[in-house]
């Protein structure tokens, strides 16, 4: 980052209270449990604590801090009065981001924007020093943090922006003023906020408000609600997907040895893919990513070819020899990713005498139709090739209930904790049989992985 104190204090309005101005931070910090040499420290003022309490222990590493509550302090190290310490870094983040003059790539979605974005990330490694978000940093804080690390050798950056509330996607826009803008799906994920999907796609759509004005926005064609909005959005754009009126194609899609082959298509140009990915949806995501290599003027065959070896957050096959077989997409859960999972269990094939069995969790952030959105996974379960339905958490006994009342032959299981359901699976899964695993971050099923695991 390397910014002195005296360009804090003029990118963010700032008043220096004490300490040298001539000083360098070299990163920022917003967790005192976590400083390092040489850190600018942000304190925080969030909904359990705030971050002022800990400047003093922050201090002992940091060299400069930010303060929306002191008007008057002595001490030997910087003090930097700004009216509001997220705004405080949102322009930090701005600033760096405007130091470099590299192709910036925004990806948002309801749904599949952190593997579309890895996906675009690998397609273009194939050719570029790629920087990208790390994690789930993608958020009004994580971004302008991502942004203030963006290192001197990066020649395209790709950055994954997320939202909940309407307003918050401009802001980001603004900071991170994209080249390209890619929107993945529309779905229900921060309902609970925006109260209708029409509102999520615009603002989703806001990306593109602070986009280069030669800029390009890239949607996902197989999604009905971006598709309908074709031809009406009044910047340079290209579609993705399976149809065939989609600028960019993916053809021939098959399943072999748990990876998924298709046929890119682009014009008069076909190449075949190896996606080292369980889920058809990861194909979409994938073309993505070759879209956007084609765009940049990359080979395209080249970037293909790093999907080969592919490694994602979402949808991990775990192979344990003579134990069993874990799909770990405890990443997060929202009610279309968690159909997208479900489907993958569904399409996968099992030795004779195998079973599939499916652990499913509560997906937060559904407002009123939170019950609704859980019954709708029920029925999308009950006509799939799948044996054991396991449900842990309190909406996610609406799954079960949907499951149990209809014809379906899944028998179902309901579980009070992470660790009930670990020493279930572990009692009676075989070698041969096969559990995804599945629900909202906060719902920490990855506990049940490690257990299993363990």
């Amino acid at each position: 980052m390397n910014i002195t104190v005296k360009e804090i204090v003029e990118v963010t309005g700032g008043t220096l209270l004490c300490g040298d101005e001539n000083v360098v931070a070299h990163d920022v910090c917003i967790d005192s449990r976590v400083t390092k040499e040489g850190d600018l420290y942000i304190p925080i003022i969030g909904e359990r604590t705030d971050g002022h309490i800990y400047i003093e222990r922050a201090l002992e590493k940091c060299v400069a801090t930010l303060t929306s509550r002191s008007d008057e302090v002595t001490s030997d190290k910087p003090y930097i009065r700004v009216g509001d310490t997220i705004k405080a870094l949102q322009d930090i983040g701005a600033y760096i981001r405007n130091r470099f003059d590299i192709p910036m790539i925004g990806v948002t979605g309801s749904v599949g924007k952190t593997t579309t974005r890895e996906m675009i990330a690998t397609a273009l490694s194939s050719g570029l020093n790629v920087y990208k978000t790390s994690g789930n940093q993608n958020s009004q804080i994580g971004t302008p943090i991502t942004l203030s690390r963006i290192n001197n050798d990066a020649e395209v950056a790709v950055l994954e922006l997320g939202m909940s509330e309407e307003g918050q996607m401009e802001i980001l826009s603004s900071m991170v003023k994209p080249d390209i803008c890619v929107v993945s799906k529309i779905g229900v994920a921060h309902i609970e906020f925006l109260k209708t999907k029409e509102n999520i796609r615009k603002e989703k759509l806001s990306i593109t408000s602070h986009m280069n004005k030669d800029g390009a926005l890239f949607l996902n064609g197989d999604d009905p609600m971006l598709e309908e909005i074709k031809g009406t959005i009044g910047v340079k754009t290209f579609y993705y997907g399976t149809g065939d009126w989609c600028d960019y194609r993916a053809e021939n899609i098959h399943m072999e040895n748990y990876q998924y082959v298709y046929d890119y298509v682009h014009g008069d140009d076909r190449i075949k893919v190896v996606l080292n990915a369980l889920g058809k949806h990861n194909v979409i995501d994938s073309l993505a990513g070759l879209a956007i290599a084609d765009y940049m003027k990359l080979d395209v065959e080249k970037a293909a070819k790093q999907f080969e070896s592919f490694q994602g957050l979402r949808l991990k096959l775990i192979h344990i020899p003579g134990k069993y077989t874990i799909i770990d997409d405890t990443y997060n859960a929202s009610p279309d990713s968690m159909k997208a999972s479900i489907d993958v269990l569904d399409e996968i094939e099992v030795t004779p005498g195998g079973r599939k069995l499916c652990v499913l969790g509560d997906m937060f952030e559904l407002g009123e139709n939170s019950e609704k959105y859980h019954k709708e996974i029920g029925e999308h379960l009950v006509d799939k090739k799948i044996d054991d339905l396991i449900v842990v958490g309190e909406l996610s006994q609406h799954i079960a209930d949907v499951v149990e009342a209809s014809d379906s032959e899944i028998k179902c299981y309901r579980f009070k904790d992470n660790g009930e359901v670990a020493l279930y699976l572990l009692s009676v899964m075989q070698p041969e049989d096969i559990v995804l695993i599945k629900g909202s971050n906060g719902m920490h099923l990855d506990e049940i992985v490690s257990n299993m695991l363990g």
